[in-house]
């Protein structure tokens, strides 16, 4: 399980062409900028507003939402609680180890 920042089409293509379409299950963690901004302790939303990062995804540069993600978690919505939940959930059943058995939960 790994967490990507993947703020394009093109980018979350990549990563699944080098994982492989097989083993990439992909997982939109839905997060509306309003939220982004009030739970970011370190202030960058406000120094990207500000000009002082450049190209920071949904402020200087752009967030395409994904077209069809095998998961769509709102965070804005669900306690963290839950979203882990829903994640293992539906990653749990689809992970196995390579002599092919599922993993134990």
């Amino acid at each position: 399980i790994n967490s990507f920042i993947s703020p394009t089409e093109e980018i979350r293509s990549m990563a699944m062409e080098i994982i492989g379409e097989e083993n990439f299950f992909e997982i939109y963690v839905n997060a509306p900028l309003e939220v982004c901004e009030e739970r970011d302790t370190k202030g960058l939303y406000k120094k990207a507003r500000e000009g002082k990062i450049p190209d920071f995804t949904g402020i200087s540069a752009p967030f395409e939402v994904p077209k069809n993600p095998h998961l769509e978690v709102r965070t804005d919505k669900q306690t963290v609680e839950e979203t882990i939940e829903l994640c293992l959930a539906h990653v749990l059943p689809v992970i196995t180890l390579d002599n092919g058995k599922e993993l134990d939960k």
